[in-house]
C-alpha cells in the first residue's frame, strides 16, 4: 500500500473547481485520516481522481506493456493536457520505503529514461531513471491487494465538475449513507404503496441517516481579505455567477417545487434539513468555512492539533460595483494565537418565484446552501433504476419525468452526473471493489 504521495500527484495536476486545491479537499473514496495512517492503494487513488472530477485512464502492468507505457510517457511529456502518475516499489531503485506514487515529468529519447518528480522532495529530488527499470518497479504486486501496481493518465475534464456540490466520506457514517441511498431506498420504494410525490419523498426521507448533511457538501470559495475586501476580481465574480446559475437551475426544476413543499410541511420528517436558505444559519456555517479556509490557505490544514483556528466574528455584506448584481460575502476574522486574518466566503444566491401547493406563489432570496436545493440535487443524482419499484404506473412516470437528466440545462446536468458518478464510486468503495474495477462508472 502506497503512502501519501498520491495527494501531491493530484494537486500537481491542478484538478477541481477551486483556485487552490489542497489535500484536505480530497476526502472521497477513503477518509483522509486513514490515508495518513495506512497509505492508499492504486485502485483508491484512481477512485479519488475520478471522484475529484479528473479524466482518468488506469493500467496495471499485467494489463499493459512497456511499449504502451513508453508511448504514454512520451505523449504526456510534451503536452499540457495529460499527466502520467506512476505507482512503483521504491526498493527497485534501492531507495528507502516500498510503495510510492509520483508523476513523470519528462522523457529522454536518446537514453530511454524517465524523469520522476518525486513528491517526497525532502528525501529525493527529481531524478532520471531508465524506463525499463521504472517498469520493473511498477511490475510489482502490492501485498495489501494482491494486485499489480501500474500507472494512470490524468487530464482535466472539459468543464470543472462539482461547482456547487460534492460527496464526502470524511465522516465515518458515509458507508451507511451510501448503502442507504444505493441499496435501501430502492427496496423501500418497492415495499411501500404510494399515491403521490409527497409520499415518495416521505419514504425516502423517513429513514434518512442522521448524519446525511455530512455526506453531501457544498463547494465553498474563500479568499484572504485584502484592501478592505470591498471588491471582487473579475474571476471571482465569474465563478460566483456560474454557481448562482447552477443554483437557479436547481430551483427551477419541477422536483425542487415538490421538495420545497415537502420540507416546509408540518408533517415533514426532515426537520434536520433547513428548508430554505434564508441566511439564518449563514454566519455559523461561514465561521466554520472561514476557519478551514484560513488553515488551507496557510498550508496548515490538518497538520497539528496545536494549531487552533477560531472565527471571532462574522458579518454579511453585499458587494456591488459598476451596476453589477450584488454578491453576498460573509466576512470573518480568524484568530490563531496572537495573529488575526480576514477571510471572506463568497455566497451564491438567487431571487426566484416559486409556487408551493400549500402556499401559492411567493418571492424570496434563496442562499446556498439550503436543505431544499441540496436534497433536490441528491435525488436527481440517484440512479434512474432507484425508482423502478414504484407500483403505481402513473406515479412512476411522474417521478421519472421529474428526475430525468435529459432535459436539464447543461450546467445542472453535468453537476448531477458528477454526483451520480461519485455515488457509484462510493458504492464500489463500500463493496471493496475499487481495486478490481478501475474504469469510470458508465451511465447516461
Amino acid at each position: 500500500m502506497e503512502r501519501n504521495g498520491c495527494f501531491t500527484c493530484i494537486l500537481f495536476c491542478g484538478l477541481g473547481p477551486w483556485r487552490w486545491f489542497d489535500e484536505s479537499m480530497l476526502d472521497c473514496c477513503e477518509p483522509l485520516e486513514k490515508v495518513k495512517a495506512r497509505g492508499i492503494t492504486f485502485g483508491k487513488v484512481v477512485c479519488l481522481a475520478h471522484c475529484a472530477g479528473a479524466k482518468v485512464e488506469a493500467f496495471r502492468t499485467n494489463q499493459s506493456t512497456i511499449n504502451d507505457f513508453r508511448r504514454y510517457v512520451m505523449k504526456c511529456s510534451t503536452s499540457d493536457d495529460c499527466h502520467v502518475i506512476s505507482s512503483y516499489n521504491r526498493a527497485i531503485f534501492k531507495q528507502t520505503g516500498t510503495g510510492h506514487f509520483s508523476p513523470i515529468g519528462g522523457y529522454h529519447a536518446g537514453k530511454d529514461m524517465a524523469l520522476i518528480l518525486d513528491v517526497a522532495r525532502f528525501k529525493y529530488p527529481p531524478h532520471w531513471v531508465p524506463l525499463k527499470l521504472l517498469w520493473e518497479a511498477m511490475d510489482d504486486v502490492d501485498e495489501t491487494t494482491g494486485q499489480h501496481r501500474g500507472f494512470m493518465l490524468i487530464s482535466r475534464p472539459h468543464r470543472e465538475p462539482g461547482l456547487l456540490y460534492t460527496l464526502s466520506c470524511k465522516h465515518e457514517s458515509w458507508v451507511g449513507i451510501a448503502k442507504y441511498l444505493m441499496d435501501d431506498v430502492p427496496l423501500l420504494l418497492k415495499s411501500e404503496d404510494m399515491k403521490d410525490i409527497q409520499k415518495v419523498l416521505s419514504v425516502v426521507c423517513t429513514s434518512l441517516p442522521s448524519n446525511f448533511e455530512e455526506f453531501i457538501k457544498w463547494v465553498a470559495e474563500v479568499r484572504i481579505r485584502e484592501d478592505g475586501g470591498q471588491s471582487l476580481s473579475s474571476e471571482e465574480k465569474a465563478r460566483v455567477v456560474i454557481k448562482e446559475e447552477v443554483l437557479k437551475q436547481v430551483q427551477n426544476t419541477g422536483l425542487f417545487q415538490h421538495v420545497a413543499a415537502f420540507l416546509s410541511s408540518a408533517n415533514s420528517c426532515c426537520k434536520n434539513l433547513t428548508a430554505s436558505g434564508d441566511g439564518e444559519n449563514l454566519p455559523k456555517i461561514a465561521a466554520s468555512v472561514c476557519c478551514q479556509g484560513a488553515q488551507i490557505l496557510a498550508g496548515k490544514f490538518g497538520f497539528s492539533e496545536s494549531e487552533c483556528y477560531c472565527c471571532r466574528e462574522t458579518c454579511v455584506k453585499c458587494l456591488q460595483a459598476n451596476g453589477d448584481k450584488p454578491i453576498t460575502v460573509v466576512c470573518g476574522t480568524v484568530v490563531n494565537g496572537n495573529t488575526e486574518q480576514g477571510v471572506d466566503m463568497l455566497v451564491p444566491s438567487s431571487q426566484t418565484t416559486h409556487s408551493c401547493c400549500c402556499t401559492g406563489s411567493r418571492n424570496y432570496i434563496g442562499m446556498h446552501p439550503a436543505g431544499n436545493d441540496v436534497l433536490t440535487a441528491l435525488l436527481l443524482a440517484l440512479p434512474p433504476e432507484t425508482w423502478s419499484g414504484i407500483k403505481e404506473e402513473k406515479l412512476l412516470q411522474e417521478i421519472l419525468s421529474l428526475v430525468s437528466t435529459e432535459k436539464l440545462p447543461i450546467l445542472l446536468q453535468e453537476e448531477v452526473l458528477h454526483l451520480r458518478r461519485q455515488l457509484h464510486l462510493l458504492k464500489r468503495c463500500q463493496e471493496n471493489k475499487v481495486d478490481e474495477v478501475l474504469g469510470a462508472p458508465l451511465f447516461s
